[in-house]
């Protein structure tokens, strides 16, 4: 992909939050996987290329059972095509609907709905197709899907391949292609499983060839979009064609944007101006990097989320991507009102393809070709920094207890508290007056954990544990 180079903000600031930024594994042996969501509890759901869904549970552990399987009717010809999308209904706790976003064995996308059999498990045969856009190539699929604020579904899908989207696909709004859809899942219309919003820019637009499910255009291969937790805005990252990667960002409320593709690629850097129109009219990115300048190679972007957890506060706010083929994760920083982007880490044989949120706002990031998950984490808050107040915390890993040493901590310890890698808090002891305190672990399932420790003046300080 592409190299630290072009920013359409100015990049200046060396940050400490994110030089402190690294990741801790969480579990792995995962085929070539795509996606990673949430259910509204502390499961995690990570979806394989070849058509498989996967529970990675709060304790790092993965079901032995697979949740769906839909194999047969995804093309698994790699590239591109595969099983690329999952989304849950806002009230999947009740109605057990979830959605997701395949490539069929003809080669093109499907919008599926699914529901679940019980907690862990989901049927197979319950499918119910909503939506099948035909597609012209094997790439720019885009994929991605979420539930948005206003409970809407959202889809991302690339302009249908071929080099500079020879058809213009992206700009033209009789195609669904090079877009961002949203449709009503929960209503049916003119022999359709959904229902177009009535909020929708080109619902009434008066001519008959503009498809109504558009939301927003001019958007080439967007690979992964979300909506920040606090804000809601939008943001999309659309891969680039052969210079530039561009991250978008805008209120999720604003519909009929166009994000300028084929025209522009990137901030302000002209494609193919055929037909199009002014430069002023489009939505131009917040940010974007180039594939020719300083530091390792990169080609593809790959977009995530804006942290919004509680477990490292140094990080809020901070939005997180990758690329592809550097290996390098990406952070954008607020920087009054511009954003200052920073690649403070870089990995090897990972190709990072997607983010997750947990429903606590906690981050991860998985590698197609490691087959790994990893969570997102403040390297400042290690183990190291635990030392340093002079507390002792053994023996780790551990199967029954641990134990912490506080004879030699400056301030009295007020609570030590575990939380799964979510951040949900699992035990909490308080009082504690003896210099030597053992906690009993040998209920926790195993896997990983978070011990945080506080002392009386409320420094706190974290570190991993491994229940075995």
């Amino acid at each position: 992909m592409k190299n630290l180079a072009s920013f359409l903000i100015i990049c200046t600031a060396s940050l400490i939050s994110a030089q402190n930024i690294d990741i801790e594994l969480i579990a792995n042996g995962f085929d070539a996987p795509v996606s990673i969501k949430h259910a509204n509890d502390n499961k995690l759901f990570v979806v394989e290329r070849k058509g498989v869904i996967k529970i990675l549970n709060a304790n790092g552990t993965v079901n032995s059972t697979d949740f769906l399987d839909i194999n047969s009717k995804v093309s698994d010809s790699g590239g591109e095509r595969g099983l690329l999308g999952l989304a849950f209904h806002p009230n999947y706790n009740t109605n057990g609907y979830f959605y997701v976003n395949y490539i069929n064995n003809s080669g093109n996308t499907v919008i599926a709905r699914y529901s679940r059999t019980n907690e862990t498990t989901a049927d197979a045969t319950s499918e119910l197709i909503l939506l099948t856009i035909n597609q012209p190539a094997s790439n720019h699929n885009g994929g991605d899907m979420n539930f948005g604020p206003d409970g809407y579904l959202y889809i991302a899908s690339g302009d249908g391949g071929g080099s500079g989207d020879p058809n213009d696909y992206a700009q033209s709004l009789d195609t669904l292609l090079g877009k961002l859809l949203r449709i009503d899942v929960d209503n049916t219309s003119n022999g359709n499983n959904y229902a177009i919003p009535s909020t929708n820019p080109y619902l009434n637009d008066g001519n008959t060839n503009t498809l109504p499910e558009i939301w927003a255009y001019g958007l080439r291969n967007p690979w992964r979009f979300s909506f920040d937790k606090t804000t809601d805005d939008l943001w999309i990252a659309d891969v680039g064609q052969g210079t530039y990667e561009e991250i978008n960002m805008a209120p999720y409320t604003t519909s009929g944007l166009n994000y300028g593709w084929r025209c522009y690629e990137g901030a302000n850097h002209p494609y193919n101006t055929s037909d199009c129109p002014p430069e002023s009219s489009t939505t131009r990115p917040i940010a974007e990097y180039s594939h020719d300048g300083d530091g390792a190679f990169k080609c593809s972007i790959t977009g995530g989320f804006r942290y919004r957890g509680s477990l490292y506060p140094s990080l809020t706010g901070l939005y997180f991507f990758a690329d592809y083929c550097s290996d390098e994760i990406g952070v954008l920083t607020p920087n009054g009102p511009n954003w200052t982007m920073t690649f403070p880490q870089q990995y090897s044989n990972k190709g990072w393809t997607t983010f997750g949120e947990d429903n606590t706002g906690e981050l991860y990031i998985a590698g197609l070709e490691s087959g790994e998950v990893f969570k997102i984490v403040d390297t400042s808050l290690n183990t190291e920094d635990l030392n340093k107040l002079n507390i002792s915390m053994y023996p780790n890993p551990t199967n029954n207890l641990i134990n912490f040493n506080v004879s030699q901590l400056k301030n009295p310890l007020e609570s030590i508290k575990i939380s799964d890698i979510h951040g949900k808090q699992i035990k909490l002891t308080t009082s504690i007056n003896n210099p030597l305190t053992t906690l009993h672990v040998n209920n926790l399932a195993d896997g990983i954990y978070f011990i945080e420790l506080a002392d009386s003046n409320g420094v706190k300080e974290i570190k991993k544990l491994i229940k075995y």
